[in-house]
């Protein structure tokens, strides 16, 4: 079974299919926590049931994940989705999902373990969109303490211009666990450091916009708590400038979490389009919270 056809498994469900949407960019955000197989059936089932989505970027997937579970249910959801190859040697990685068939992988323009960093053109409503997935390194062992993060944080800092430049005027988004957060964070955190703050800072000086805080500028907002249960904005969703003011919904939700699927909010995004190519975008009166 070739890496992709393995993937396939993991959006699999026996339910009904969903129709996609052909006027918005429907996509959902959903840190898989490295789940077992059992787990990874029951976030599959989830998520495939989310009939707001049509596209899913899954984070912190296993790099086994799926392997065991029967091509012929996804099928059944009409659920396809690409992946990167399967890493060298033991590691997460990041996984593309869509309903549609409509999608088409591309090479990542990371270069540092790309496989925490796929990169797809997907075709909604006959408007081409990029997607750029990303799972940034925890801070690592005492001993290679933030090594593997900074040199994938840097990677993907030098990769945004090229990434913008490779998909010339249409809509851009990059979606992932950056396991930093943002200056001004509520509450603060002393334990990150000016270099984590800077690549959170890299996607608006590369022509990306924070598309939560665009809609919610002031709102305080987590994604992941620890133990002590301070909460921290780790995943987040941008959308390239010139688009975001077509921004219609973009949201955490904490039902997922709450229910022990996975210990990270899941996060969805709206992005209006025409309804056929040419025409005006939805406007932006219409936005829903």
């Amino acid at each position: 079974m070739n890496p992709a056809s393995e993937q396939l498994s993991l959006l699999a469900t026996d339910g009904p299919a969903h129709q996609s949407a052909t006027d918005a960019v429907r996509l959902l955000l959903f840190n898989a926590q490295h789940a077992s197989v059992e787990s990874s059936r029951c976030q599959a089932e989830w998520i495939a049931g989310q009939e707001g989505a049509d596209i899913a970027i899954l984070t912190e997937v296993s790099s086994t994940q799926g392997r065991r579970r029967p091509r012929h249910r996804a099928h059944r959801a009409r659920v396809r989705h690409r992946d990167r190859p399967q890493p060298s040697a033991p590691d997460c990685r990041t996984v593309i999902a869509c309903r549609t068939s409509a999608v088409r992988t591309v090479p990542s323009p990371v270069t540092v373990t790309p496989h925490r960093a796929p990169t797809a053109r997907v075709s909604v409503g006959g408007h081409d969109i990029g997607v750029l997935g990303l799972y940034v390194p925890s801070r690592g062992p005492k001993g290679q303490r933030n090594v593997a993060k900074r040199a994938f944080q840097e990677s993907v800092t030098e990769s945004l211009p090229r990434l913008l430049a490779a998909f010339p005027d249409m809509p851009v988004i990059v979606a992932g666990d950056l396991n930093v957060i943002e200056r001004g964070h509520q509450p603060p955190h002393k334990v990150f450091g000016n270099w984590e703050y800077d690549f959170h800072d890299s996607y608006q000086a590369a022509g990306l916009t924070d598309a939560f805080r665009h809609l919610h500028p002031d709102e305080v907002a987590h994604s992941w708590f620890g133990r002590s249960g301070n909460g921290f904005r780790f995943d987040h969703l941008f959308v390239s400038t010139p688009h975001a003011e077509h921004v219609l919904a973009c949201n955490y939700h904490q039902e997922a979490r709450e229910a022990g699927l996975t210990d990270h909010a899941v996060m969805t995004l709206r992005l209006g389009l025409p309804s056929t190519p040419g025409e005006q975008g939805e406007a932006r009166a219409t936005r829903a919270d």
